[in-house]
């Protein structure tokens, strides 16, 4: 699905604390419109909604999958004043660089969605990554059966990705205690492109000759790409496919059955949760936090706060739109009757 990158920029001015004390100003850089369609049609409008909501001064925008572009956002945001920064690295070499930089200004900085391995981000806010990883492996095994024998391809995210890992991580987790299941190929796919993730499977395919029964996508764009290629070869609806992050395309091709799951996270309770963070950080108090992180590289234990996700199929996509994650309008235009058959209104 195209998505025009509006909004990208916006300076959403809650119009300070409601009237009460003034609380510091918040910066939230978003990584890139490519990787997925929820950092703009989800995300940005979830986390603006949420500092409006709590009268606090924030700037969101988008270094739209340019590091350098992200590095120069950050440096504007804090010459602006902001005094706490989050960001979606989309490395971590360029996203440690930019919390060093904001703590030597006074800065406080939080990882969002993403873990900055050797950053110095105060917290970590997200969805457990380990456990997104197991649902979209469950999700495989029931989409195939658990008694089937199956080879199986892994597509997994960006290498420099620490979600990415923690995905493959939870998936194996549970995937590799079937001895029914054979991985006949595993490959990272940089920066989540959903191009060279079409070449990739394509690879896949044809080096297996296309005896390939199951794929575990890391995330709905990636299933797309996979879903591309099987339809090219007559097995799209024929090999179960899985996602992440239950967007408009990802739920349509569920509802069709090219797709067998996705995991909904939803934007607005990752963004609840991100302003929580940040509004008691911008007034000083110490957020209340319900985990913590492992940073391998900086060998440190982040304090974080993890949400947990939902498996979905064609039984329970009506859940993602009851919850607001899309409209029933959006995603039921030309897919009337399969709406009606999942139990949406639209």
């Amino acid at each position: 699905m195209a998505l025009t990158a509006c909004g990208s920029d916006d300076d959403g001015d809650g119009g300070g604390s409601g009237g009460g004390e003034s609380v510091g100003k918040v910066g939230v850089i978003l990584p890139d419109t490519e990787s997925s369609v929820r950092w703009e049609s989800a995300d940005q409008p979830a986390l603006k909604a949420a500092f409006e909501k709590a009268g606090i001064e924030a700037s969101i925008q988008n270094a739209q999958g340019d590091s350098s572009n992200m590095t120069g956002i950050a440096d504007s945001m804090i010459a602006d004043g902001v005094t706490v920064l989050a960001i979606v690295n989309l490395d971590n070499e360029s996203g440690a660089a930019i919390q060093e930089k904001a703590e030597s200004q006074g800065v406080a900085t939080i990882d969002y969605d993403r873990l900055t391995l050797g950053g110095s981000a105060s917290y970590y806010v997200s969805y457990d990554g380990f456990k997104v990883g197991q649902v979209q492996g469950e999700g495989l095994q029931q989409c195939l059966g658990k008694d089937t024998k199956a080879n199986i391809v892994y597509l997994n995210g960006s290498p420099d990705d620490s979600n990415a890992t923690l995905f493959a991580n939870g998936a194996h987790d549970v995937l590799d205690k079937n001895s029914n299941y054979n991985v006949v190929a595993e490959q990272a796919v940089p920066a989540w492109d959903n191009t060279e993730a079409t070449k990739i499977f394509e690879q896949m395919w044809t080096q297996n000759k296309g005896k390939i029964d199951g794929v575990l996508a890391a995330n709905d764009g990636l299933a797309g790409s996979v879903i591309s290629i099987l339809d090219k070869n007559d097995a799209a609806g024929k090999v179960p496919v899985t996602g992440q992050d239950a967007t408009v395309q990802g739920l349509q091709d569920i509802l069709t059955g090219d797709q067998c799951m996705t995991v909904y996270k939803s934007a607005t309770q990752e963004a609840n949760a991100l302003a929580d963070v940040a509004i008691a950080m911008a007034n000083g108090d110490e957020p209340e936090t319900n985990s913590t992180s492992d940073d391998s590289e900086g060998d440190r234990e982040v304090p974080s706060i993890l949400l947990d996700p939902l498996l979905v199929t064609k039984d329970n996509v009506k859940a993602v739109v009851k919850d607001g994650g899309v409209e029933a309008s959006e995603l039921c235009n030309g897919f009337e009757q399969e709406c009606k058959q999942a139990g949406i209104d639209f």
